[in-house]
């Protein structure tokens, strides 16, 4: 099969390393891709949501399936697009159509979608520009921190939170009247704060059946300890320790299949990924959000515990028979360590030499926001999050340890990374 993987960052990054293992892809394409992307196939000079450009694209190159990495395209109806258009339909889509989608481009949508279905979340209401007062006074009901979440997407930065009702109530303000997100805050979801321990359920569905995704656990906050702005995500561990059977089971009955079988009975075609942003709250799951896809940097930690074909779980999701097809999870641990541009998430600069990633050894080095230099045998930073270093260990500590070792060989100008990953899990290792 010939496969069209679109994004640029570390998860497609991942998704083209294990995509290329399989019999069944003869070729590779990645629109626009990376510099580590194209170690796997063939970059291709297309932007995301250029749908007209990649119809041509794949039509050009006899396209049979294509693979959505980011969220964009899916929020903006790449799915449809394709399914819809006498020349693509016969091309298979790993990603929800537009209204799936909607799970992770409206966050009113998805709330209501939980509370509909009795899938447990926090209590929240919505706020638009005429009601900034009325959210003002639902603030005063809540105990802080307050919870503010931009509808729309916001790149994994839409969500504020505060421990000061003066701040809240300003940053609603800025959201709501002064565009603080952009179109993404139109809208502003406010919730109540919930207490606990997240971690990322991740499984892949053919809209009846579905299969389950190792568990990981990301880190959000640019700063140790969890402090600082949020940033897209500055690392991820997999398996996660508090992860047993009895709350897995819980996470399956309460919120995963009930999800599902939303889904359908909204009518609501979907096939692809669904990422379940949960937080364990004394032992109880609670879904903090959806995403339609896979998560980055989860995916660079989740991945490389697939064991089994991945090609076979894709073409399951394309056929509908999902249910008969096998997935094989490796039981070692991983940690991904991701290398961030310095200054991200604020201002931060490109074109910086990355030195290093030949001598790595004992790590898997995911591209994120890199490029090649075209003049020269030389590769550049081209974004925040710039490269993540994957390790497996038969523990936590010692995958941890390997990538921390090869982060100190990788270099570039302005290089930072948080150096505290799982150390707030240590507690749950037996």
């Amino acid at each position: 099969m010939n496969i069209l993987l679109i994004g640029s960052g570390g998860r497609e990054h991942a998704l083209a390393w294990k995509i290329v293992q399989s019999k069944h892809c003869s070729h590779l394409f990645i629109a626009p891709g990376n510099a580590g992307t194209s170690l796997h196939g063939t970059n291709v000079d297309i932007g995301v949501n250029d749908f007209e450009k990649l119809k041509a694209f794949a039509l050009d190159h006899q396209i049979d399936m294509l693979v959505v990495g980011p969220e964009d395209p899916l929020v903006n109806g790449i799915h449809d697009f394709f399914a819809e258009d006498a020349e693509l339909k016969h091309i298979s889509v790993i990603g929800p159509k537009k209204k799936g989608a909607l799970l992770e481009g409206s966050k009113d949508f998805s709330k209501d979608f939980m509370i509909r279905y009795n899938i447990p979340t926090a209590a929240y209401q919505t706020f638009d520009k005429n009601s900034i007062q009325v959210g003002i006074e639902f603030l005063k009901t809540l105990n802080p921190p307050y919870v503010l979440k931009a509808d729309g997407l916001a790149a994994g930065k839409g969500v504020i939170i505060s421990e000061s009702f003066d701040e809240a109530s300003e940053e609603l303000r800025l959201m709501l009247s002064e565009d603080k997100f952009g179109a993404a805050s139109a809208k502003v979801v406010i919730e109540e704060f919930l207490s606990g321990v997240e971690m990322s359920v991740f499984v892949i569905t053919d809209g009846k059946d579905y299969k389950l995704f190792p568990v990981a656990k990301d880190y959000k906050r640019i700063g140790e300890g969890d402090t600082g702005l949020n940033t897209g995500g500055m690392g991820s561990i997999s398996h996660v320790p508090f992860m047993d059977d009895e709350l897995m089971q819980k996470v399956e009955d309460k919120v995963i299949k009930p999800t599902i079988d939303g889904l359908i009975n909204d009518g609501i075609e979907y096939k692809g990924f669904i990422f379940f942003g949960l937080i364990n709250v004394e032992g109880e799951p609670y879904v903090i959000e959806y995403n339609a896809r896979m998560g980055d940097p989860e995916t660079e930690s989740v991945v490389p515990r697939i064991k089994s074909d991945i090609m076979e779980l894709f073409m399951g999701v394309a056929e509908g028979n999902l249910a008969n097809r096998n997935i094989e999870i490796d039981p070692r641990q991983t940690a991904a360590i991701m290398l961030v541009s310095g200054g991200y998430p604020e201002a931060y600069e490109k074109n910086k030499t990355i030195t290093g990633i030949e001598e790595v050894s004992n790590s898997l080095v995911f591209h994120a926001g890199t490029k090649q230099d075209a003049n020269a045998d030389e590769v550049l930073t081209n974004g925040g999050r710039v490269i993540a270093i994957t390790s497996y260990g038969d523990t936590m500590q010692e995958a941890l340890e390997k990538s921390y070792t090869n982060a100190k060989i990788i270099d570039f100008e302005g290089k930072y990374y948080r150096t505290d990953l799982g150390k707030d899990l240590e507690k749950f290792i037996k």
